[in-house]
């Protein structure tokens, strides 16, 4: 992420201008925009007429620039783009005044936000634009007769291909240096900065030598660790070994796994720990929070009319770093978010235990 400026304005709000990079920034704007933000940005617009004696365009759009005030937020992951809707508060065209808008938000497009930040959105701003240093990580990993791919986002991890074939002997054997060979065009594909490649056993090993030979490029960028499993559980293997951070500093999902492993450990040994709303609220109260562990998803929800606790989600969040707590806000992309999920969305590790 890319802050191009930032500016005081009247009435305690922000005005920030923001050029995202990646899909992972604009995946942390869905998190930092929420209704009665202001946004503004260039975009085209299909005209609404009311004068009858005006004949439609007849589809055409024209490029203008808008701000609306924000009613909703979505990513579309698979779109690369964030979709931002509002009623028109101030355009290029004053007859749009008043009209509802939908900002479809792409890498390397300029967008301002008026808001008042809140703390964890301040920290997501600095991480995301952080993390523009950090380079693309690819994880592969391979056992006889299958291999999986893939890539190390903010918003979690994601599968880019699986190969599998019969190896050994008979009449339908495929050799391995077919395998290998597809795993290596595979890799090159994705263009990282960096490739894990890791599994059980020696397969791991006799892949590089292959792609040593074939595509030297690609075994340049390759660090190699044993894992137990391939596929997703391999990959949650080396995500727990710290691998990616050996490459990548730190990941947010290596330490949200380290987060919800610890978290789940301490629950089942009755230790320092708490969930859901109520518990976690009563340990913000005693200044026994150590680390609140929050989900994104979540988060937004209890900060819109939507919201279903009885407790106030930002007074949490801002008696925890009162009292010298830390927040992390997870991501509802990767397991361990999920498993947060299970817990109510909301939990914290304590200082000491409550009775």
């Amino acid at each position: 992420m890319q802050i191009k400026d930032r500016e005081r304005i009247e009435g305690g709000r922000e005005r920030l201008t923001v050029v995202p990079e990646s899909v992972d920034d604009l995946w942390h704007l869905q998190y930092v925009l929420e209704p009665g933000d202001r946004v503004a940005g260039d975009t085209t617009r299909r005209i609404q007429r009311n004068d009858d004696q005006m004949r439609d365009t007849g589809g055409e759009r024209e490029p203008m620039w808008v701000a609306i005030a924000v009613d909703d937020i979505e990513f579309h992951k698979f779109a690369n783009r964030l979709r931002v809707g509002g009623e028109i508060v101030a355009c290029s065209r004053e007859d749009q005044l008043g009209f509802h808008h939908t900002l479809n938000v792409e890498e390397r497009e300029e967008l301002s936000i008026e808001k008042r930040f809140k703390p964890d959105q301040e920290a997501r701003l600095e991480e995301a634009e952080e993390a523009t240093e950090n380079p693309d990580v690819a994880i592969a990993t391979v056992e006889e007769g299958q291999a999986h791919v893939h890539t190390v986002a903010q918003y979690g991890t994601e599968e880019r291909a699986t190969i599998t074939g019969p190896t050994g002997k008979g009449e339908y054997a495929r050799e391995r240096s077919e395998l290998f060979a597809e795993l290596a065009t595979v890799l090159k594909r994705q263009d990282a900065d960096a490739i894990i490649l890791a599994g059980p056993g020696f397969t791991k090993q006799d892949a590089y030598k292959y792609i040593e030979q074939n595509e030297p490029e690609v075994a340049e960028l390759i660090t190699m660790v044993d894992t137990a499993s391939v596929g997703d559980r391999g990959v949650h293997e080396v995500l727990k070994r710290g691998a990616v951070a050996d490459v990548q500093q730190e990941t947010r999902i290596e330490s949200e796994a380290e987060y919800i492993d610890d978290l789940t450990q301490r629950i089942a040994q009755g230790a320092k720990a708490a969930y859901g709303p109520e518990e976690v609220q009563k340990a913000a109260e005693y200044g026994a929070i150590e680390r609140l562990l929050i989900l994104d998803d979540r988060l937004r929800k209890e900060r819109g009319p939507d919201g279903e606790w009885a407790i106030d989600v930002d007074e949490i969040v801002r008696t925890t770093e009162q009292k010298g707590g830390e927040v992390t806000v997870f991501s509802s992309e990767f397991p361990p978010g999920q498993q947060l999920s299970n817990l109510g969305g909301i939990a914290a590790l304590l200082r000491y235990r409550l009775e």
